[in-house]
Formats: structure tokens, C-alpha cells, sequence
């Protein structure tokens, strides 16, 4: 990297950077988003650049982009300082940004005329523009939506429309910030695959900020920032062999790095450098130790037991919607009974109805044809509307969106007020809302615009729970938040239940899916494919509705065949160590250490 020439990298030197508020004074200054970081990124390079949530990630992208412009410090895009007026539009070309949120960047009224956007402004000749717009949409998945309004995709779609809107562009420089965090499972891979040949085929210098440790240790090199400087970097096995290190900054490990390092201290083994290479290695090394266990050597373990629930709260029957007219279905003969007390994941692909349909269980959607009942009450019928909505609250995606008002308790109450509830009750109802969510009350005289993002998102969905609904949806809860405020996220969500409320999550995240819920539903195409106990959806080898298993579930399985167990089909409890433990187990109690 030190030999490069400036037309060959991106230099960051001593940046720093602050946003400013209407409280900043001298006495109190700004926080700094960035303090001082220094940085470089070889052209034609796949670097990660990761860290908890606020800690400059998404700025440094921001001013890489020129979208913001550092206090301090100076920025070079392959030769062309970012401070001077010459260089503004030259690496504005060079340079495409994907942000988080894709309803952020949507402009256009249709899909394709989306994506024709960018390309069109810089003048490309119309018969270039419809070949890159095609090109880009049959990339993504999404050509042959190519006519529909942007606003009717969902939100996985979205997603891939402004990645689509990207790869238009024909950029030198890609950055995608957490730009896969609402694709499913099937979607991401294939994204990514497409991102990182156009690297190859193009030389595109391609930066992802990411909170997925398993899509930075894709990269060739990953870059660590806490408190808006580099903490780490390094390969992914330079950083991954700093276990305690990575531990200490609030991250964790890619899960099959955690899955291996627990067989290693099971067998009292150690993992060397080259098997912390990549995927392939660490299976290898995985079996390698596995076959140095012996029973005496695996500690007791039990999988935790989920309470069956029997009490339906909400039922559906034979519900199907379109949006055009009955042309297409986005749900199609939707059965499905939600029982009292549950934690329900509704997961599937991008676009398969789950959004759709949970719009149904609170009214905002009537159904076209069949049913949604909660409590006996049906939702389609225009006088049970209020009711319903104080039974059934829906957290949308980004939910810190849904706040507008001066203060934080302000907008708690809103709902409150709009139900006449007494206004005696709003001290100790929000008080108790933002206790299930960890929500500080010291921060309730506060404008939400001034909070974090993972503040603002604990007080909107306080905001919901003010209400007592008996029934709480989330769609993506987790999306968008680093591994400690996704854990504390999930432990909310499993004291919620714990507490009676009934939670249906929508969820492309198969791994924290299999940890947090009592069930599992899961969607193809409008229907519904199979619906059962998370041991019941992932666990052995057959796999008949060929559903996305959990990634540690996966790489045990792996595991097992390389250790010559291919009979192994069983899991833990769906955690790298808990999948660690239960096939040491299973091995160390066969007969199986002597093949």
C-alpha cells in the first residue's frame, strides 16, 4: 500500500469531523464524528470497514463522496484532493454511493426510469442508457419489474433497485453502506457475488460498511473504526486472530470463526494463522480438532425448551391480495393461526408477501379475499379499525422515522392522546415503555432528532408499546444495528414476550431467527411454505422446501462431512458455540475419533 502513487489510492489524512447542533457551545463543543483518522484504500482493493453503531463509519463514506466536507485534514481520490472546486464533479463521477436506507435515494417514478436517473444526468447517449439500465436491473433481479411504480416494491426490492441505480453509473469507486442489511439470504449472496465480479472484470475500487462480519471477512482487507478513529486493520485473519480485541469494541467474530475457536479450546488446540484464511480453512482446521475430542472433554449441554403456546390471539384464513387488480398476487391463500405469547418470524425472500401481509393484521391493508381475526375481531370491517390498531401495534421498518415531534415524550404520548386515554395515565405508561425498552427517561425532554439511532429506534417503538397492544409486529428490528444493539434489540424482544405481549417479526436474518423464536414461518412466492419449531424448520439433513438453514447451521453440517460424520443432522441452540458443543458431542459420544 505505502508504494502506490496518489492516482492509485484513496488517501485519508488526519480527518476530523463534527455535526453540528443548535446546543453546541464553546464550553461544549460538538462530539467528534471523525477525531483525526488517517487512512488509505488501494484502487482496485475490496476493503470492510466496520465498528459499533456512531462510530464513523457512514460519515467517512460521506466525505470519501464529497456528500460532506472534513473540519480538518485533507482527502485524495486517486489524485484529486476532494477540498479543491477542480476536483468536485471528477470524483463525483468516480465515486457511487449506496446508503442504507434505498427510500432515501429513490427518485424516479417507475423502476427504470430509477435507475436511468444518475446516467442520464451525466449525458449518456439514450442507446447506452437503456443497455446499462437493463444490464443493471437484470443484475439485481429486477428486470422484469422494470414498469412498476418504485414505490410498490418492498423493502428487500428497494434495496436493489439503488444498488441497481449504482452499477448504472459505471463508478470506479462503489461504496455500499450496510446496503445488503434488508436483502435475504439468496439476495445478499447474489448482490454481492455481482459487486465483487465487477470488481475483477472493472477494477472497481468497492468499499462495504457492514456490521456482518461474515461479508467483511469476504474482503480483502478490513478496517475497524471506534470512536471516529482506525482501531484495527489488517486481513480478515490479521483481525479475526484478535479475539478479545474484536470482543472488547462491542463486535463479534464471523459465526464460523466463533464455531471454531470454541471446538479449538474444546480440543485444547490452537488455530494458526493459515486456518484463519477464510471459510474452506477453517472447516479443515474445524474437523482437524474435532477429531481430538473426547467425551470427558465436551461440557454438559442442553437446548433450551420452548414453551409450546396453544392459545390462538390471531387467526388467517384463505387471505390472498393483489395490487394490480388481481393480475398478480402478492399473498395468495394465506392460512395461518398466531398463538398468545409467542415470538412468530415470518422470514422468506425479498418480495414474497411478508410485508403484505403483516399490513393486513392491523387494518392498514383490507383484505380482498378470505380473513384476519384478532381475538374474534375482524380487521376488514371499517368499525373495528380503532380497536384493532390499540391491539395490534406495527413497528415498521426503520422505525426511527416514525418520529416528528418536539420532544421525546411528546411523541411517546402521541398515540395516547389520539385515544383519549387520561392524561394521568401518560406518566406511568411511558415510564413502563421505556423500561421494556431500554429506553432512558432522562433523554424524554430531548428533541428525538438529537438522539442516536439506536435511541431513536428504542423510543419509537416505546412510542407503540405505550399503546399496551396485546400483539406487537416489527418488521426487521434488527436491521441497520451493530452486534450489541441487535443482542440488546432481541433480549427486548424476548422479555416482551416473557411479559405476555405476542411478537411477530419479520426477519431475513435466519441465525438470530432460529435464536429468538418459538416459531418460524416461511414464505415463496405470496404463500406460505412451511411454518414449525425452529428445530423443526433447520435441524437435519433433509431438506424438502429447500428453506435458507441459519449460516452456523450450515457450516456444521459442513463440519460433520469433512470429519466423516455424514449422518450428523442434529443442532444446538443455533449460536456458533451452542452448534460447536452439540456436534462435539455428537462425535465424542460415537464412534466416530477413530476414523
Amino acid at each position: 500500500m505505502a508504494n502506490l502513487t496518489d492516482d492509485k489510492r484513496i488517501k485519508v489524512e488526519k480527518v476530523s469531523f463534527s455535526y453540528s447542533s443548535e446546543d453546541d457551545t464553546a464550553a461544549k463543543p460538538p462530539k467528534k464524528a471523525l477525531d483525526g483518522i488517517s487512512l488509505q484504500i488501494g484502487k482496485g482493493s475490496y476493503t470492510a470497514i466496520t465498528g459499533p453503531n456512531g462510530s464513523g463509519k457512514s460519515t467517512l463514506a460521506k466525505l470519501i463522496d464529497i456528500l460532506e466536507m472534513p473540519d480538518e485534514g485533507r482527502i485524495v481520490v486517486f489524485g484529486k484532493d476532494t477540498s479543491s472546486e477542480d476536483s468536485f464533479w471528477d470524483v463525483r463521477r468516480k465515486c457511487s454511493i449506496i446508503f442504507q436506507n434505498p427510500d432515501n435515494q429513490i427518485v424516479g417514478t417507475t423502476v427504470e426510469e430509477d435507475v436511468a436517473f444518475g446516467p442520464e444526468n451525466l449525458g449518456v447517449p439514450t442507446a447506452e442508457l437503456r443497455e446499462r439500465v437493463d444490464k443493471a436491473l437484470k443484475d439485481v433481479g429486477l428486470y422484469e419489474y422494470r414498469t412498476r411504480p418504485s414505490s410498490a416494491l418492498s423493502g428487500g426490492q428497494k434495496q436493489k433497485l439503488a444498488i441497481a441505480g449504482a452499477l448504472a453509473m459505471h463508478p470506479d469507486i462503489l461504496i455500499m453502506d450496510e446496503s445488503t442489511a434488508m436483502l435475504d439470504p439468496h439476495s445478499r449472496q447474489e448482490v454481492l457475488e455481482i459487486v465483487e465480479a465487477m470488481r475483477i472484470r472493472d477494477e472497481l475500487t468497492l468499499i462495504t460498511i457492514t456490521h456482518d462480519m461474515t461479508e467483511a471477512a469476504r474482503c480483502d482487507r478490513i478496517l475497524v473504526i471506534k470512536d471516529g478513529r482506525v482501531a484495527l486493520e489488517g486481513t480478515p485473519s490479521e483481525v479475526f486472530s484478535q479475539k478479545e480485541l474484536i470482543e472488547e469494541m462491542s463486535l463479534v467474530l464471523p459465526v464460523e470463526y466463533s464455531f471454531a475457536y470454541k471446538i479449538a479450546e474444546m480440543s485444547k488446540g490452537t488455530l494458526s494463522a493459515e486456518d484463519l484464511k477464510g471459510r474452506d480453512s477453517l472447516k479443515l482446521a474445524c474437523a482437524r480438532e474435532l477429531k481430538k475430542i473426547k467425551a470427558d472433554m465436551v461440557p454438559g449441554t442442553k437446548r433450551k425448551e420452548r414453551k409450546a403456546q396453544d392459545e390462538v390471539i390471531m387467526s388467517v384464513k384463505a387471505l390472498s391480495y393483489s395490487y394490480d387488480e388481481g393480475k398478480t398476487f402478492a399473498i395468495e391463500d394465506i392460512d395461518l393461526d398466531v398463538h398468545k405469547g409467542e415470538i412468530l418470524v415470518l422470514a422468506g425472500r425479498s418480495g414474497c408477501g411478508k410485508t403484505t401481509l403483516i399490513t393486513h393484521f392491523n387494518g392498514i391493508l383490507k383484505a380482498q379475499k378470505g380473513s384476519v381475526t384478532v381475538n374474534g375481531i375482524d380487521t376488514s370491517d371499517k368499525k373495528n379499525v380503532m380497536k384493532i390498531r390499540q391491539k395490534v401495534g406495527l413497528v415498521f421498518q426503520y422505525p426511527e422515522y416514525q418520529l416528528f415531534d418536539e420532544t421525546v415524550y411528546k411523541d411517546i404520548c402521541f398515540g395516547l392522546k389520539r385515544w383519549s386515554v387520561p392524561e394521568k395515565e401518560f406518566p406511568d405508561r411511558v415510564d413502563k415503555a421505556c423500561k421494556m425498552t431500554g429506553f432512558k427517561t432522562e433523554y424524554l425532554e430531548k428533541s428525538p432528532f438529537d438522539l442516536s439511532g439506536g435511541q431513536q429506534r428504542r423510543a419509537a417503538i416505546a412510542g407503540v408499546l405505550v399503546m399496551e397492544p396485546d400483539i406487537l409486529v416489527m418488521d426487521e428490528p434488527g436491521a441497520g444495528l451493530d452486534p450489541t444493539g441487535r443482542k440488546s434489540m432481541f433480549d427486548m424482544i424476548s422479555r416482551l414476550r416473557d411479559s405476555g405481549v405476542t411478537v411477530i417479526i419479520v426477519s431475513h436474518n435466519m441465525d438470530d431467527s432460529a435464536i429468538v423464536a418459538d416459531r418460524v414461518c416461511y414464505m415463496r412466492r405470496g404463500r406460505i411454505v412451511k411454518v414449525g419449531r425452529p428445530e423443526e424448520m433447520f435441524c437435519g439433513k433433509e431438506n424438502e422446501f429447500n428453506i435458507p438453514r441459519p449460516y452456523i447451521t450450515e457450516f456444521a453440517l459442513e463440519v460433520a462431512d469433512l470429519a466423516g460424520i455424514p449422518g450428523y443432522a442434529s443442532c444446538g441452540d443455533f449460536t456458533p458455540e451452542g452448534e460447536a458443543l452439540a456436534l462435539a458431542a455428537y462425535y465424542a459420544g460415537g464412534d466416530h475419533h477413530d476414523r
